[in-house]
């Protein structure tokens, strides 16, 4: 599991200080970022080096509890599914000077496809760096 942390910025709120409910799903993007990062690797080097893709082809979230302005956030990110030419990470999101207020939780999952658009299994080094992760 990889723990991000992100202040929330006021573009990301409405007129009532909330944060906006699909900028959540830019929090778990960035999460998976992190995750990558956290492991020695990037999207990057995925894209550019692998010639492999990783599209959402499913995205849910529940919300518990309001984010607002200035919040600090932290996102934790795990792979909770790994098959054959997908993926799926689940988030936890909950504030800094509150960890134990659950926020909203959520769920991506990525197809592995080449630069042609066409299903590919994932390449081993992503394997192994998730299931090192354990």
């Amino acid at each position: 599991m990889v723990e991000a942390r992100i202040r929330v910025i006021y573009g990301d709120t409405d007129q009532m200080g909330v944060v906006y409910h699909a900028n959540y799903f830019r929090y778990f993007e960035f999460a998976r970022g992190e995750y990558f990062r956290a492991r020695g690797g990037s999207y990057r080097v995925l894209e550019r080096e692998e010639g492999i893709l990783l599209p959402v082809i499913e995205a849910t979230a529940a919300y518990k509890s309001p984010a607002r302005y200035d919040d600090e956030l932290l996102v934790r990110a795990h792979v909770s599914e790994l098959k054959r030419a997908s993926l799926t990470f689940s988030y936890e999101l909950r504030r800094q000077d509150a960890p134990e207020l659950l926020l909203c939780t959520g769920r991506t999952v990525h197809a592995c496809v080449g630069r042609d658009g066409r299903p590919t299994r994932l390449p081993p080094a992503i394997v192994e760096v998730v299931r090192q992760a354990g």
